[in-house]
């Protein structure tokens, strides 16, 4: 009789060790990790996480915060690990490597028609890899010229609107007019200058990525890649319009110089506008305008935040539905407010809070329907192209050790290289 109570207990207690989402009456849990850092967009994400909670008894939501820094680092240790958490915060621009190594989910047959046919194709597009959908992109920013406004007034330059805006070389002869007694007219911040010089290049139609009809790509860089950095390099080496120091800076570094009057511009994301309202001194008065436009008017290249699946996720349906109920179109907006950024979602785009003057939330909205995939979108072994060839090299020629037909040389020579790696 003692063994046998023995026997029961030692089940009893194997029961208990193994509840939680093994437990077929319990409620699931699922892991969230999170991007967001900026004060806003943190309380936005968990309130939206406690409303989930509150309506949902059988699926619970753990927030987790992650970190741009290291974001895919800790997530491929996690892929590997078998740790990673079920709903995943990213970039687009991320994704790829991610998706063709099978550690992230299809998500066709998994969202709702609703949010499928709410976010444009163009959008879909930067998540879509091969026959798969392995992301939902949910926020984007378009990269404005952040200006000072009194300055640009008492020049007397025209002010370009969505509508009118500047050329390349209209841009190139103002911030010429702008400079002069220690003073530029743009302050250009590369310290990561490949997605900057690739994503503006789109709108005088360069595109660097060329896909076969075998599916390989290869690098062409062609005069349309060419108007953005010779732009950027003439600036600084010819019309001495832009501030040599600024080339190893991030946006946030540019700041103290643009508020203290040392430059008429600088070129930053749309979500730069929170720092400058939390830092701008009393009384300084600035304007979004939007970034100069080419042959193809003011399209330019964006990785949109997403949110995906992890493939070994026991609960993806459940995931799918924590996504969808995130990006309704009300929510959506919320989260866009919290970054300062614009929706992905048509109906999220019309809601009038992204429609105000109030630190020119109506510039950025006019620019969403110019955006699109980032050239870079879609390539496997981008990282190790940027990284090894393209940042080097752009660093290089921005600051004039190489000249354009040397730039040109090493992209497409060693860029083709590191690609051909990953295409056998």
């Amino acid at each position: 009789m003692r063994g046998r109570l023995l026997w029961v207990l030692v089940l009893v207690l194997l029961a208990a060790g193994c509840g939680g989402d093994t437990d077929p009456g319990g409620p699931v849990t699922l892991r969230f990790q999170s991007l967001a850092w900026q004060e806003e967009s943190v309380r936005v994400n968990k309130e939206l996480v406690a409303e989930w909670n509150a309506t949902h008894s059988d699926v619970k939501v753990e927030y987790v915060q992650g970190s741009w820094d290291s974001v895919h680092d800790q997530l491929l240790t996690s892929f590997e690990g078998g740790e990673a958490p079920d709903v995943i915060h990213d970039a687009s621009d991320d994704l790829a490597d991610f998706a063709y190594g099978g550690y992230l989910a299809d998500l066709t047959g998994l969202l709702p028609e609703r949010l499928t046919r709410d976010i444009p194709r163009h959008s879909w597009e930067t998540t879509t890899f091969g026959d798969g959908v392995y992301g939902v992109p949910f926020l984007q920013e378009p990269r404005v010229l952040i200006a000072n406004a009194t300055w640009l007034e008492e020049s007397g330059v025209r002010i370009p609107t969505p509508e009118h805006p500047w050329t390349w070389r209209e841009f190139r002869e103002i911030t010429d007019r702008l400079s002069g007694d220690g003073r530029y007219g743009v302050a250009w911040p590369l310290k990561e200058p490949v997605s900057v010089s690739l994503n503006l290049s789109l709108s005088a139609g360069g595109q660097l990525f060329h896909r076969g009809a075998d599916g390989k790509v290869t690098v062409r860089f062609e005069e349309g890649d060419a108007v953005m950095p010779r732009t950027v390099h003439d600036q600084i080496a010819t019309d001495r319009s832009a501030a040599p120091s600024t080339l190893g800076s991030g946006g946030s570094d540019t700041l103290p110089g643009f508020f203290g009057g040392r430059y008429a511009m600088v070129p930053l994301g749309f979500s730069y506008r929170q720092q400058i309202v939390q830092q701008a001194p009393e009384g300084f008065d600035w304007r979004v305008l939007p970034a100069p436009a080419g042959t193809d008017g003011l399209t330019q290249g964006v990785s949109p935040q997403t949110l995906s699946i992890a493939q070994d996720s026991p609960h993806q349906r459940e995931a799918a539905q924590f996504i969808d109920f995130l990006l309704r179109p009300k929510n959506m907006v919320r989260l866009a407010l919290g970054d300062w950024m614009l929706p992905t979602g048509t109906e999220a785009l019309k809601d009038p809070a992204l429609h105000t003057d109030e630190h020119d939330w109506a510039t950025g909205t006019a620019l969403a329907g110019r955006l699109r995939p980032a050239p870079a979108q879609s390539v496997r072994g981008y990282p190790e192209f940027k990284d090894k060839v393209a940042t080097p090299a752009f660093q290089e020629y921005y600051s004039g050790a190489i000249g354009l037909s040397e730039l040109r040389t090493r992209l497409e020579r060693d860029g083709n290289l590191v690609l051909a790696r990953y295409q056998r």
